[in-house]
């Protein structure tokens, strides 16, 4: 009996990304030698153009969101963002000749091209959700954990992956009532023995807080596993790769021990670059700021009927307080009783102020921070003293957002919405201590590109 075929979230993403550049590029190769037009053929003058086109193509299916797997896995949502990717990666390809061919003087070759890259893109996806995003392709696992923490594990990765199947679990804590488990069975070793053995089961993943639980016969059989090719994987490990979220309400007091703070916090040429990268998108930004200002100041003026800005202390790198200026978007007054989040429809943001939010422009007097040395383009975004105690309290590890500068944006904000709950600030702290673990020039990139995408669908708050 072969092995059941499952593909990891992030081997999901690169066969999404290949097969897109594949089908598009063979499609147009295609026409070209159907129709005999020289400007779809790729060859020996035209594979630059080849891959400025693969360039344009990835760059805007992740500006609209075609690589989000729970989009990705959704006929209409699906269907829509490929016809939009394949009609703005057409426009840009056909609009820079400086870097593309020339425009050809067949109009009619221009609907060829489009319909070449658009067509195999909706094709594809189609086939995609059919056959990969179905059970065929599921991943059955069992999980090595403490009765009392099973389903709140085996939730956590099935929520992010409908295709990741728990089996079942051995526990390594205390003995527990077999009906407190909802569709989750306890295993003994000599059961997931059977289970790999007929191949129902491909992977392992350890979630016991107590090394002391696994005991010598199970080591021992992990290791066989090992030894016969099997994958053996820890669960924070796993819950990073999937979520790109550190599970920081998991991990409690042996917090250090899974969040080594990543060579970057110390690297000096990527602190450089960091620095230099801010300078300059804060002069730029500015520059922008000036130009909308005209705008912002008669809309505010009719929508706001307040100052124009609005400053307020935030906690910064190393807990220092700093000013932060924003455009007005609430009526004067707003927090007359106390400090408070704002929510979901919050009746104190004007409706010019929602638009405002919305297309983050009332974040551009930030920039003015970012010159400063108070923030960073990209960062955990800053909050008040005063919440920051209250959130300190009940969230473990939230004062560590403050060991790098805050962001105008960041992978807290791409990856979420706005805070409302303390379940949402704790999923917000798990994607702020993936960055500050992880922060690269690659993930700066990822979160600029999805904060472009965050702005074009008005996803901002």
């Amino acid at each position: 009996m072969f092995k059941p075929i499952h593909f990891e979230v992030s081997e999901r993403k690169v066969l999404l990304r290949v097969i897109d550049v594949i089908v598009v590029l063979g499609a147009l190769d295609v026409v070209g030698i159907v129709f005999d037009v020289d400007y779809f053929i790729i060859n020996e003058q035209q594979w630059l153009w080849s891959i400025i086109l693969a360039a344009y193509l990835l760059f805007f299916a992740t500006v609209f969101e075609l690589y989000n797997l729970q989009r990705a896995s959704r006929i209409t949502g699906t269907l829509r963002s490929a016809v939009t990717t394949g009609s703005v990666t057409s426009l840009v390809y056909l609009l820079t000749p400086f870097l593309t061919p020339v425009l050809p003087e067949n109009r009619i070759q221009i609907l060829y091209f489009y319909l070449a890259v658009t067509l195999p893109l909706l094709l594809w996806r189609a086939i995609y959700i059919k056959f990969f995003a179905s059970s065929r392709f599921d991943k059955n696992i069992i999980l090595i954990v403490d009765a009392s923490d099973a389903e709140m594990i085996a939730k956590s990765l099935q929520v992010v992956d409908p295709n990741y199947k728990i089996s079942g679990f051995i526990n390594t804590g205390p003995a527990m009532a077999s009906g407190h488990f909802v569709g989750l069975k306890e295993l003994v070793i000599k059961e997931a023995i059977d289970l790999f053995e007929s191949r129902l089961i491909t992977e392992v993943v350890v979630a016991s807080k107590d090394a002391e639980g696994i005991t010598s016969n199970l080591y021992r059989w992990l290791i066989e596993l090992v030894e016969k090719g099997y994958s053996v994987r820890e669960y924070t490990q796993v819950y990073e790769e999937m979520t790109d979220r550190v599970p920081v309400q998991y991990v409690g007091k042996d917090f250090y021990k899974y969040f080594p703070f990543a060579r970057n916090n110390h690297n000096r040429l990527y602190l450089v670059y960091h620095r230099l990268f801010d300078l300059i998108t804060s002069l730029l930004g500015l520059c922008t700021c000036f130009l909308m200002m005209p705008f912002v100041f008669i809309g505010n003026l009719i929508g706001n009927r307040g100052s124009l800005f609005y400053t307020q202390e935030r906690v910064g790198i190393n807990r220092k307080l700093f000013k932060i200026w924003k455009f007005r978007t609430m009526v004067k007054n707003a927090e007359k009783s106390g400090a408070q989040f704002a929510v979901e429809n919050d009746v104190r943001i004007t409706k010019f102020g929602k638009f405002l939010r919305a297309a983050r422009i009332d974040e551009f007097p930030q920039f003015w921070n970012i010159l400063k040395g108070d923030m960073s383009v990209i960062g955990p975004r800053p909050e008040r003293k005063v919440f920051v105690e209250q959130l300190s309290e009940k969230i473990p590890f939230y004062e560590t957002r403050h060991v790098i500068k805050p962001g105008l944006t960041g992978w807290a904000q791409v990856k979420t919405k706005y805070g409302i709950t303390d379940e949402d600030h704790l999923r917000k702290l798990q994607y702020d201590l993936y960055y500050i673990k992880n922060r690269s020039v690659f993930l700066d990139i990822r979160i600029l590109v999805k904060t472009l995408s965050t702005v074009i669908f008005f996803k901002g708050q």
